[in-house]
């Protein structure tokens, strides 16, 4: 009987597969690394064959620990970074890298190298960018597929296809280049509200006119749950399933989280407006659905039916938290290479030091964590971090002061995130976290206190795999659509409630945290 379901999800550094019956429960997990190349600065590459063979090595060990045979695998779903992934006219990867080294053909989601070219989008004051937050990104794709046809010509005139990988993921696994509404509309400048989602003055005006032909593009791209077509025998052979598998449309990452965390509200719109989605490791996005279009400053977004059907989707993000953290720990004298084990003696001695001294611990050292821009909500991806309040200590708990408020600041911007989004339109009170935060028990805590919000952690490790099954379980006809695999597969989660004693303290900290930003502001200004 075909009713299990295979979901795979591809980050920054590894491949995640998992192995869940209809009801959302994980039968096994498997992971394994993919690499990355980092030639320069703000410079960022994958190897799309050595992502394949990572996903392929997951999938067959994750069916292998579920003992499940692949007769019983009815469909299999992926989500990914929204990373560039680009090919040639006969499919083969054609490289991204300066050099040219041909094995580097996408560029991370990370990637900063078209700064230039998202200044320029952003310049032209387009109508598109309403549904932007007014502001271009660089990780967005049209500043890349910029920068690539300017500065690689001729790997331009080489291009057959331009994939969002997860889009590259199901073309890789059906050999169908169908595109998905999720991908499309959240990086691609794609308006799926519009009978032509494609905005023809728009890329004319950015230089990439010829773009649908030149990467293979389609005019429509296909909604969230639907099956891309089965398995090729190849794909089958290499995933260790059967070809009678269903392939479902790709998702963006975060995405598939939100779905994973808010999958039980589907079906019901209203209440699905008052939750928020937390997707929260290397970098920290924040989505939030609603029924009518509520664009504001600095949120990607509003987009159509990214996710759910008749709703639209805004979400703001760090781009450095979990990143952050661990550049804190290398980086600082006290530190060293940031594993779970040196992360846990600091959450340790800083909840020792906080018992001692309270409200006081580090209370005079701030920080602005916009190490790698700031994408919410001054939407700026040339902002700065800052640090205020160091003195001549190297040691331990040196480093225990710093990663505290660093923590604090991580919250005090979703606060800032949030405020943003109220400013708009939404009326949000429940914070649903998923993601590698929720192993550090101090940001669970600043993220309910700093903002306010209840919070609820869902009773799953794997919430991001878990949307992406809910996904693949409609493409694979296990349910007629998300707004019933969605409640049916969720875990239900726990709720923290915000501490009334620190309310006062992290209003204060808040306040001093956006005139950190005026100061920072006056003095790029001089």
């Amino acid at each position: 009987m075909r009713d299990l379901i295979v979901a795979v999800d591809v980050g920054t550094g590894s491949a995640r597969a998992g192995i869940f019956d209809r009801h959302g429960k994980q039968l096994a997990r498997a992971d394994y690394p993919i690499a990355m190349n980092r030639p320069e600065e703000n410079h960022a590459e994958h190897d799309s064959e050595n992502i394949w063979a990572a996903v392929c090595i997951a999938v067959k060990t994750a069916r292998a620990k579920a003992g499940v045979p692949a007769e019983a695998i009815a469909a299999i779903g992926f989500d990914a970074t929204c990373s560039l992934v680009v090919r040639d006219r006969s499919g083969a990867p054609l490289s991204v890298n300066r050099k040219g080294d041909p094995r580097w053909d996408t560029i991370v989601w990370l990637d900063h190298r078209a700064l230039e070219q998202a200044d320029f989008c952003t310049a032209t004051g387009h109508p598109v960018l309403a549904h932007s937050g007014r502001v271009m990104s660089p990780e967005m794709e049209m500043p890349k597929l910029m920068w690539l046809k300017q500065s690689l010509p001729q790997q331009w005139e080489k291009a057959g296809y331009f994939f969002d990988l997860a889009d590259f993921l199901s073309w890789r696994a059906t050999g169908n280049p169908a595109r998905s509404r999720c991908t499309l509309t959240a990086k691609w400048n794609y308006l799926s509200h519009k009978a032509n989602g494609w905005q023809e003055e728009f890329l004319a005006m950015i230089g990439l006119e010829d773009l649908l032909e030149r990467g293979g593009l389609p005019e429509q791209a296909l909604p969230v749950g639907q099956s891309t077509g089965h398995l090729t025998a190849a794909a089958a052979a290499e995933l260790g399933l059967h070809e009678k598998c269903q392939v479902a449309t790709g998702l963006i990452d975060a995405y598939a989280g939100a779905i994973g965390v808010l999958g039980e509200f589907a079906g019901a719109p209203d209440k699905l407006e008052r939750q928020l989605a937390l997707i929260a490791g290397t970098s920290s996005c924040i989505v939030a659905f609603s029924k009518d279009m509520k664009p504001g400053f600095g949120m990607w977004g509003p987009y159509f039916e990214a996710v759910f059907p008749d709703s639209w989707l805004v979400e703001g993000g760090q781009s450095a938290t979990g990143a952050l953290l661990d550049h804190v720990v290398r980086s600082h004298s006290a530190g060293g290479e940031p594993d779970a084990e040196i992360h846990a003696r600091i959450v340790l001695r800083i909840q020792e030091l906080r018992a001692a001294q309270g409200a006081e611990f580090a209370s005079r050292l701030h920080v602005l964590p916009d190490f790698h821009g700031n994408r919410s909500p001054l939407a700026d991806p040339h902002a700065l971090g800052v640090i205020s309040g160091l003195a001549l200590d190297s040691s331990f708990d040196a480093l225990c002061r710093l990663y505290w408020r660093t923590c604090v600041a991580i919250a005090l911007g979703i606060r800032h995130i949030l405020e943003m989004m109220k400013q708009a339109g939404y009326d949000l009170d429940t914070l649903h976290v998923t993601g590698g935060h929720v192993r550090n028990p101090l940001l669970m805590e600043l993220y309910s206190d700093v903002t306010g919000c209840t919070v609820v952690v869902p009773e799953t490790n794997d919430a991001v795999l878990l949307g992406t099954a809910m996904v693949a379980a409609v493409a694979g006809d296990l349910y007629p659509d998300l707004g019933v695999a969605g409640p049916a597969m969720s875990p239900g989660g726990i709720e923290r409630r915000p501490n009334p004693a620190w309310k006062e303290v992290y209003d204060r900290d808040f306040r001093k945290f956006l005139s950190l930003y005026k100061h920072r502001a006056e003095l790029e200004a001089l």
